[in-house]
């Protein structure tokens, strides 16, 4: 197959401005966290999406926000160290938000920190604004950045997404395929198993909880009969955020379970044997290893 095609795609923005949605419609599967909260994803997942003979390797790379704590600045720092190593980058911008500080920080940084790469502008949730704005808010964005290719898009309703699909697959380097054809993701399937665990977590939680929560998979055994068990631990900083999370009667951590292990049931296509644990870990953002099993690099915290 000589005129096949690989790249990889970062997909940079502010918190919330659908990366991970646009992310999974991409690649037809639920590969990345989708929360209503900011700033849910963690590590640089890599969704692979076919087109044509042009295989395209997403980079969802963590929201670009102003960071605070340890974990904020080694998750910016992980944005922008997979926006400079892409082929290609895709700027998303909230139609109905428009050029915030956030995004008007992210065009100061751009020429500098993407290196050679393309850079594309996607125009999200633009069912959110009339056209006058749209068109506004487009003519303001490429004075500010000269971009290769600006498109309007729905990434939750899949408006204009096939449109930046193909002009994916024809600007990625011509080359070999840098995966297997029916391979979706590069994460771990432990990784996918705790995130799966962690957006439940989020979801039922809403506010009673802060982001000092993580997941991870401690034991993943196969099974003569086809099943999986998995066991996972739940790391809080507090005793109280522990008695949140297990829930009135353990109530809680019962709908985490049972939600967590129908999608993991679904995901693996069989049966999903789910065991959590909730453990109190008062340092856990200020532990190397935890960086490590979110794909973080603990170091760059200290910028």
């Amino acid at each position: 197959m000589d005129d096949t095609r690989a790249g990889f795609v970062a997909l940079i923005g502010e918190p919330n401005a659908g990366k991970s949605t646009l992310l999974n419609r991409m690649v037809g599967a639920k590969v990345s966290i989708v929360t209503h909260k900011v700033q849910t994803t963690r590590a640089r997942i890599r969704g692979v999406a076919m087109e044509g003979q042009s295989q395209l390797v997403f980079v969802d790379t963590p929201g670009l926000f102003k960071p605070r704590r340890r974990l904020d600045r080694a998750m910016v720092a992980a944005a922008w160290t997979g926006a400079s190593d892409a082929d290609i980058v895709v700027l998303m911008v909230e139609a109905h938000r428009g050029i915030t500080g956030g995004v008007s920080a992210i065009l100061d940084g751009l020429g500098e920190r993407v290196g050679k790469a393309k850079v594309a502008l996607a125009i999200n949730k633009i069912d959110r604004v009339k056209s006058d704005v749209l068109l506004g808010l487009t003519e303001d964005l490429n004075q500010r950045f000269s971009f290769a290719k600006t498109f309007m898009i729905s990434a939750e309703k899949g408006h204009g997404v096939q449109d930046l699909r193909e002009w994916l697959a024809e600007e990625v380097p011509a080359g070999p395929w840098l995966y297997p054809e029916d391979q979706i993701a590069d994460l771990p399937l432990r990784m996918i198993a705790a995130e799966m665990t962690r957006e439940k977590l989020t979801l039922r939680l809403h506010q009673e909880l802060p982001y000092q929560l993580t997941v991870e998979t401690e034991n993943w055994e196969e099974r003569k009969d086809g099943s999986a068990k998995i066991d996972q631990i739940i790391y809080v900083m507090r005793d109280g955020h522990k008695g949140i999370v297990l829930g009135n009667k353990g109530e809680t951590i019962k709908a985490v379970s049972k939600a967590a292990r129908e999608e993991l049931a679904e995901f693996l296509d069989r049966t999903v044997h789910l065991f959590l644990q909730v453990k109190v870990r008062p340092n856990w953002l200020e532990e190397s290893e935890r960086y490590s099993e979110m794909g973080l690099d603990f170091r760059d915290g200290n910028a």
